[in-house]
């Protein structure tokens, strides 16, 4: 992890287009303002963590859930 100590105002750069500015210090919180690509989502780490978790049960395959999916009826000729 690279750690690096700015002041209020200042800048740090990630790539060529993510901006993260201290805009306020107060006491043990600091106030970071965001400048990225719509493109590039942006959550903080407890709701990127929600997020994938909800993903990640939503993918899964319970085969309880089967009897609520119905079998499609093939016409015959």
């Amino acid at each position: 992890m690279l750690v690096l100590s700015r002041h209020k105002d200042e800048t740090i750069m990630i790539g060529d287009d993510i901006e993260l500015t201290i805009v306020d210090i107060r006491g043990d919180k600091v106030r970071v303002g965001i400048k990225a690509p719509s493109s590039i989502p942006v959550h903080r780490k407890e709701v990127y963590d929600a997020i994938r978790q909800e993903n990640e049960g939503a993918s899964t395959f319970n085969k309880a859930d089967l009897h609520q999916v119905k079998t499609p009826r093939i016409a015959t000729l």
